[in-house]
């Protein structure tokens, strides 16, 4: 039997004579369950914040994207495209190309993206579903699907063929220029959807057919900015990069969702870190308390300690007991906390009970990753803090 896991489990069922004590110790106990409690839900709660806040940027960008590593543009051939199909976990692919672009209405300017995208875009983006208004564009024509925020500002509709929306591509070369028509490749395009997404990204991109992008830059109709990738479920990123490098002799950039979206990804993470640290440190006050209930278990067992010490228990063990019983309390506390945590979670995914508008329910995210971070940090600080408060018991004590 183990000794002193006997007598610390006998300690934390029993009640003291010391009516103050069990009160220390029941406060301790609340302490360890509230914390574990709160920093879970928090820690859901700021995952369904990522989640939410990604929904926005993941409804138009893809899993991978591909550039060039020397310049705008590159040239892809029959045969890398072939290759680029074989490859295993690939769900879909779509050739792109953007470009900052003036676009003018009704004596109205706005400088923004211009995408080309073919007609596979939609299988690799969920980007129809993003649509406000109107359908999306069909390939080979003059059609542009423009975002929210950019229809109004330029008080825009769909189908107004008395103002049309014209889109401006400085021409490349060299000397003076006389006139507008020397500066510009111009070209009439019709509005015919509106997608909206959210504040920053209604105004990032007009979407247009690949071939009229190219024509407006001047690109061959094997050149292009940019290759989005869709991947299968369970596929490895990694193996389809390695892929993706040797079709392209390392002359391309490939990004996932993460990389494409590195400061958002970096703001979120570093929004729950700060989160978790602060809680943690609530759950480090809150086990001081845990810190003064061992003390005065100490002192008031200090007799029996003295007894047991005399029989010939040595002093590393009578440590030992309270260390353990410190350790189980915050298992314990943990647990509870973690189950009261969890129901809280699950009653507001099921049922919406808090709101952030009356059609929008506060976002949580139930994660196997954030139980084992409440276990192990409660685990680990209760630990710590029953290491402390054991390591007075001593024979000077005794004496």
């Amino acid at each position: 039997m183990n000794f002193p896991l006997y007598i610390a489990k006998r300690y934390i069922l029993s009640n003291s004579k010391n009516n103050a004590i069990n009160i220390i110790n029941r406060i301790a106990s609340m302490g360890i369950i509230v914390g574990a409690m709160a920093l879970f839900v928090v820690l859901s709660v700021f995952s369904g914040l990522k989640v939410f806040s990604l929904s926005f940027s993941n409804d138009i960008d893809p899993d991978l994207k591909i550039s060039s590593t020397l310049g705008k543009s590159f040239f892809v051939s029959p045969e890398q495209e072939a290759q680029i199909k074989k490859i295993d976990g690939l769900a879909s692919y779509s050739k792109i190309i953007e470009e900052r672009v003036l676009f003018v209405f009704d004596d109205k300017q706005q400088v923004t993206s211009l995408k080309g995208v073919d007609s596979n875009f939609s299988k690799v983006n969920d980007i129809k579903k993003t649509l406000y208004n109107g359908q999306w564009i069909e390939p080979n024509t003059y059609q542009v699907v423009v975002g929210y925020g950019i229809a109004q500002k330029f008080s825009m509709g769909l189908l107004d063929f008395n103002n049309q929306l014209q889109v401006l591509v400085p021409k490349p070369g060299k000397g003076n220029i006389e006139n507008e028509e020397q500066a510009f490749n111009k070209s009439d395009v019709f509005p015919v959807g509106i997608y909206a997404i959210s504040e920053d990204l209604d105004s990032k991109y007009v979407f247009a057919d690949l071939a009229l992008a190219q024509e407006l830059l001047g690109y061959k109709s094997n050149q292009i900015s940019g290759i989005e990738i869709k991947e299968k479920k369970g596929a490895s990123e990694s193996l389809i990069i390695e892929q993706l490098q040797a079709i392209f002799n390392n002359k391309i950039t490939v990004k996932n969702r993460a990389q494409l979206n590195e400061s958002l990804y970096k703001m979120l993470n570093t929004e729950n870190i700060a989160v978790y640290l602060i809680f943690t440190l609530v759950i480090v006050v809150a086990l001081f308390n845990l810190i003064g209930a061992l003390i005065m278990m100490i002192l008031d067992k200090k007799s029996n300690l003295k007894t047991l010490f005399n029989l010939g228990t040595e002093i590393k063990d009578l440590r030992k007991i309270f260390l353990l019983q410190g350790t189980l309390l915050s298992v314990v506390g943990g647990i509870i906390g973690l189950i009261l945590g969890i129901v809280i979670v699950l009653l507001q995914q099921h049922f919406e009970l808090i709101m952030i508008t009356p059609t929008l329910a506060y976002p949580v995210v139930f994660s196997l990753e954030n139980v084992l971070i409440v276990l192990a940090t409660i685990i680990t600080l209760g630990f710590i803090a029953s290491l402390i408060a054991s390591s007075r018991v001593s024979k000077k004590l005794l004496d």
